[in-house]
């Protein structure tokens, strides 16, 4: 969904994934630069922040969603009001894969777009742990098959946080005027280097 031509620059991001892969601690990472190892169940949480850029405020929401799937009106809610979707799952985790795929094709039907803005996201990527999900049979099935985008995260370490984010900003498609100051990442976006592997994507748009 463009913003261009909304009487406000606003995107929501909203993040989707099993119980426990790690969704509320990519977004306490990001926004806290804080890590809680207890995994506590969330409902539904909306988080928002206004930055101003170019002179133009820009109001970012992210929402974060239930793992549970016991709320399926309110999961087909947060999918049809935001722009932007982080699927996550838990590399050490082979059926929270299996869940992302669900998820995906769930989007689809309530966005009816075969090619939503989706970022799927592998976290628990920390050095040293156990993985049932290889990291080129997702990158595979979601760069190629599904044409979006793969980022493998470390909540726990700070791996790559800042890359999801960034990604999902982009496939949000924020206005081009507004591309040098997201970069510049006043306020809250840490200067990172970008860590992702490599990928062949035709119709993707930069936003940095």
């Amino acid at each position: 969904m463009s913003l261009v031509g909304k009487e406000k620059n606003h995107v929501r991001l909203v993040f989707l994934g099993a119980a426990g892969v790690g969704k509320t601690a990519l977004i306490r990472r990001f926004l806290l630069d804080t890590f809680e190892p207890k995994h506590r169940r969330t409902v539904e949480e909306l988080h928002s922040k206004e930055y101003e850029v170019c002179g133009a405020t820009v109001k970012v929401e992210i929402l974060d969603t239930s793992g549970s799937y016991s709320f399926p009106a309110m999961r087909k809610l947060s999918i049809q009001n935001s722009d932007a979707f982080a699927l996550v799952y838990a590399v050490d985790d082979a059926e929270s894969f299996e869940s992302v795929k669900t998820l995906r094709e769930e989007i689809l039907e309530v966005k009816e777009d075969k090619f939503p803005p989706i970022v799927v996201v592998g976290n628990k990527a920390e050095s040293g742990g156990e993985r049932q999900v290889p990291a080129e049979d997702a990158l595979s099935l979601v760069e190629l098959d599904w044409n979006s985008r793969f980022v493998e995260t470390s909540a726990k370490e700070n791996e790559n946080v800042l890359e999801v984010f960034r990604e999902l900003l982009q496939q949000a498609n924020l206005p081009s005027r507004l591309s040098p100051a997201l970069c510049k990442r006043r306020e809250t976006f840490p200067n990172e280097p970008m860590l992702r592997p490599p990928m062949n994507k035709t119709n993707s748009c930069s936003v940095c």
